[in-house]
């Protein structure tokens, strides 16, 4: 088990949130605007605390006070408004994928290892298929696709155990997409537990295992990929006015 949620409560959730997501397993989280989906992320990634409820990472109970705890943890978010919450848009392609990892790779907290800035931000360009003229160039210049790459070179840039992303192709031309899934699935055959969080349904349905819904900040439902059909997600993800 790579992480495990029990009665989880705190701002945007109504009813206490009880899951689960096992290594190498792609969690899909469907919802409608208002849902509790991104303030559910929130709260996983130490971004907001919670009131009650406990996490558990590879058996291990986790405590969140602020983000922090949760990227030294290894779980890591890629948010839903990039260009507000994801990069440093004045910064290069390079700072924006080694700024997390600089303390791993530092003596005395400050001190750098020769050469690995470099290095680290070649290595997650070219993994990532990152468009850029050079490392060098500002962020802010790239494509939604290829800033949301180079988010996911940051975090592959450390020890990873859950990835949490948000609307991970929101904005995104097709082939950038087809990259980002490709990226998802490789990471889950890696091991790490990926949970997606997504508006479009069709996205929900095609790259998760496990599908669970998500209606007025409570979970409604779950369905296996297999097993699971555009009308019944959607008839859970409607709240129970509208779908009687």
């Amino acid at each position: 088990m790579a992480l495990k949620v029990e009665g989880l409560l705190g701002p945007g959730l109504r009813e206490p949130v009880n899951l689960q997501v096992h290594k190498g397993e792609i969690l899909g989280l469907f919802g409608l605007v208002g849902a509790g989906r991104t303030e559910l992320f929130r709260l996983l990634s130490g971004l907001t605390r919670s009131t009650a409820g406990s996490l558990a990472l590879c058996g291990q109970t986790l405590h969140l006070q602020s983000p922090r705890d949760a990227i030294a943890a290894g779980v890591l978010l890629c948010p839903e408004d990039r260009k507000k919450e994801g990069i440093i848009p004045l910064s290069s392609v390079a700072e924006n994928i080694n700024i997390s990892a600089r303390g791993a790779h530092s003596t005395f907290g400050w001190l750098l290892r020769d050469g690995w800035e470099k290095g680290n931000a070649d290595q997650q360009i070219k993994a990532m298929k990152v468009k850029t003229p050079n490392a060098a160039q500002k962020i802010m210049y790239l494509s939604g696709g290829n800033q949301q790459k180079a988010i996911l070179g940051r975090w592959l840039s450390m020890p990873m155990k859950v990835l949490l992303l948000d609307e991970p192709t929101r904005g995104i031309d097709i082939g950038a997409k087809a990259e980002i899934y490709q990226i998802i699935h490789n990471l889950a055959a890696q091991g790490i537990a990926v949970i997606v969080v997504s508006s479009d349904l069709m996205e929900v349905m095609g790259i998760s295992d496990r599908i669970l819904v998500l209606c007025e900040g409570a979970l409604r439902g779950e369905q296996i990929r297999e097993h699971a059909t555009e009308s019944n997600l959607l008839q859970l993800a409607l709240p129970r006015s509208l779908a009687n």
